[in-house]
């Protein structure tokens, strides 16, 4: 007689996923984890005739509310939000229309303009940062006679070297470089849609706005709303195109001064100022929770709402 199967027999343990998930957990455990825990246990503590001691929150204290950093700090974080706020009301647009005109199938040559637009966000930062300096220099660079060229000559100033325009300057900078980034993220979302729910639009008799304003958009909204949350993250971790430009003391007078500068020159220390290791973890610590919140406030009022479509 055949005994039934029962129900409840318990399968065996997956060691196999155990195999195959230590090398990475390791390896992320090692390079991630433990130098996120260890910044935030360092911010703890602070140096005293010498010696490493328990300071608690002082250090988070400190920055924010003493003399000799407080304006240091909130200056870069007002950078930092200007040079996020340029790039999400102009970098991501500008990614967006983009996308809806290379995933157009009447244009011609679009792989070459797809490759030449993103092309700049494969090159070094540094190379990006030399070459711009050199094309805006008032003394040898081409931007003023070309300006001059097409009748703008005298829209033309050290736009580097003056605290009013140096940090949006470098925003633009940065816009050009990574643009390509938000584009092909929407443009790969774009060819994903079925042609058979553009046609329908079109045969209700939607123009080609129409279409992509009541069809298009709203089945994109979850890219546009994840390059959002890249775009962030990425700017409040800027660090290389200000340093490669500017150097570490972010001139003219702290003007395109970051996050990511301000912690180079806390901990590392530069010129006149002495590195703490302390206030510079407690600085990552901040630019961590900056993060953090960020994501989450994101994560909250906004993704969740967004309603997803699947084809």
């Amino acid at each position: 007689m055949i005994q039934p199967k029962h129900q409840d027999e318990k399968k065996p343990f997956p060691w196999h996923l155990i195999v195959f998930l230590t090398p990475a957990l390791l390896i992320y455990g090692t390079f991630s984890v433990y130098p996120l825990l260890d910044t935030l246990f360092l911010s703890l503590f602070g140096t005293q005739q010498g010696q490493s001691t328990f300071v608690g929150l002082q250090n988070f204290i400190t920055l924010v509310t003493d003399d000799n950093w407080s304006q240091a700090f909130w200056n870069a974080l007002i950078n930092n939000f200007k040079f996020f706020a340029i790039h999400m009301l102009i970098q991501n647009p500008i990614g967006l229309l983009l996308a809806v005109l290379l995933s157009s199938p009447k244009l011609r040559l679009s792989g070459t303009y797809r490759t030449l637009i993103f092309m700049p966000t494969m090159l070094s930062v540094v190379i990006i940062g030399f070459v711009w300096q050199l094309l805006l220099s008032p003394i040898w660079g081409i931007s003023e006679n070309f300006l001059y060229s097409i009748g703008l000559g005298h829209y033309f100033d050290a736009w580097l070297g003056k605290e009013g325009s140096a940090l949006i300057t470098l925003s633009f900078i940065s816009v050009w470089q990574f643009v390509g980034i938000p584009m092909m993220l929407i443009y790969a979302t774009l060819l994903n849609i079925p042609d058979d729910i553009v046609d329908a639009g079109v045969v209700d008799g939607a123009n080609p706005l129409q279409t992509f304003w009541y069809i298009k958009l709203p089945l994109i909204l979850p890219t546009i709303a994840m390059v959002s949350i890249l775009t962030f993250v990425a700017n409040f971790n800027a660090f290389e195109l200000i340093y490669a430009v500017k150097g570490a003391l972010a001139g003219p007078n702290f003007s395109t001064d970051l996050m990511g500068t301000f912690f180079y020159r806390t901990f590392f220390g530069f010129q006149l100022q002495q590195g703490s290791a302390s206030m510079g973890a407690a600085v990552a610590t901040l630019m961590f929770l900056i993060i953090l919140v960020g994501v989450m406030l994101f994560l909250f009022f906004i993704q969740r709402r967004i309603q997803r479509f699947q084809f």
